[in-house]
């Protein structure tokens, strides 16, 4: 009871600290949206279509239709017609900011093998990454094309060669050269041999597709976040030391693990409702940003584990901090140091896979690690609460640790 009372004691003020509230609940949340955000805008950034001018001066002719139609084949590429002065107009004041200039007799040189230029113009507002990307599949495109063209003419040349042959012996004709060569091109276009596909590596998914990768981001920024508890713990111990509280509290029927306890409880419960609030409002806005929202997995009993062990880890380090810290600013110092680093080796940033080997080994001392870890098999490799034993296990030490050593180093002034 005696704890409980110091508890609703911490409650009540830290309700009246608005910048405190704001910083536990409204900073992280923002945060997640910011980076979500960017992300949402790398992914359009990647899928956006360049709308590029051409001015086709062999208009109906065989190759420069077939050059447009491979531009235009799923390449990030659209073509738009226009004529030379108009082109050109439009580069001048700048409402178009790049052109393509198919020759004259474009069809001609390329079916007699004869060398020939296709043109790309381009003004000075237009971005060295959209002039890069339309001259690497301009040329790739005008590449096959070439090769295609050279590959028919070459076969055919073959078969007319073996016309003089008797006509047992004729097994191809240069026609039937000719159809079957120009068949095998669209068959590869359309369904080609070797094809490229993107997926999650299976150390991470464990062969599990549906799932969306924004658990990944959320459970590491969550975890992050609730170590602000730690601090808030510790500046609420430092607080009591210099007003003098504490020795007060030394007339009362209180012990020292009561007195500690009763500190941690207000942050242990903040924590809690912090991530809790922090994954719901996830899920309930990152889908207004064209994001995917997290998904929980299949073990809500799992998650409540993590969940209290993180907290518990969190209000246990404030004790060690209250602790072993000599004046404020230590505590704000060693608290954001803690904060920060410890989310970055631990994988709360950056997935720990990507890493590295060395600082995935280090990530292993910090509690942001395993709690991090342990989510991911349960929100995003549909685990249960057997498959993550282990990581429960480590947390409750971290926990255990903190709390004993911060106990044991604790001076009331």
């Amino acid at each position: 009871m005696n704890a409980l009372s110091v508890a609703f004691k911490d409650i009540l003020i830290l309700l009246r600290d608005r910048g405190q509230i704001i910083m536990l609940f409204l900073v992280p949340m923002i945060f997640i949206l910011a980076f979500s955000a960017a992300f949402s805008l790398g992914e359009e950034m990647e899928e956006q279509v360049i709308v590029v001018p051409v001015v086709n001066l062999d208009p109906g002719g065989e190759m420069s239709t077939l050059l447009l139609e491979n531009l235009n084949r799923d390449r990030g590429i659209q073509t738009e017609d226009y004529g030379q002065a108009e082109a050109e107009a439009a580069l001048n004041d700048q409402t178009a900011s790049m052109l393509i200039i198919i020759p004259a007799n474009f069809t001609a040189d390329v079916k007699a093998g004869s060398q020939t230029e296709l043109r790309l113009m381009y003004g000075p507002e237009a971005s060295d990454s959209e002039v890069e990307a339309v001259r690497l599949v301009v040329e790739g495109v005008a590449a096959d094309l070439s090769l295609e063209t050279q590959l028919v003419e070459g076969l055919s040349r073959m078969g007319a060669m073996m016309s003089d042959a008797p006509p047992e012996v004729q097994v191809f004709t240069a026609e039937r050269i000719r159809i079957q060569a120009e068949g095998q091109f669209e068959r590869g276009k359309t369904a080609p041999l070797v094809s490229l596909t993107s997926k999650w590596p299976d150390q991470i998914t464990q062969g599990r597709a549906d799932f969306s990768a924004s658990s990944l981001s959320v459970a590491g920024f969550a975890v992050m976040f609730a170590f602000l508890a730690a601090q808030i713990t510790a500046s609420s111990i430092f607080d009591e030391k210099k007003e003098g509280t504490f020795r007060r509290l030394l007339a009362a029927p209180l012990g020292k693990p009561q007195l500690l306890i009763g500190k941690m409880l207000p942050n242990f419960v903040i924590a809690i409702m912090q991530m809790v609030i922090l994954v719901a409002a996830s899920i309930l806005l990152l889908p207004l940003m064209g994001q995917e929202a997290p998904s929980l997995g299949n073990s809500p009993l799992g998650l409540v584990l993590v969940t209290i062990l993180v907290a518990l880890c969190s209000t246990s380090l404030g004790i060690l901090l209250a602790a072993i810290a000599r004046t404020e600013s230590q505590v704000g110092g060693m608290s954001t140091l803690f904060l920060w680093v410890a989310g970055l080796v631990g994988g709360a940033f950056i997935p720990a896979f990507v890493l590295g080997d060395f600082l995935n080994t280090i990530g292993k001392v910090v509690p942001h690690y395993w709690a991090i870890q342990a989510y991911t098999d349960l929100m995003v490799r549909g685990q249960g609460v057997a498959d993550i034993l282990p990581e429960l296990g480590i947390l409750a030490g971290f926990a255990a640790v903190f709390f004993v050593i911060g106990l044991l180093r604790f001076r009331f002034d």
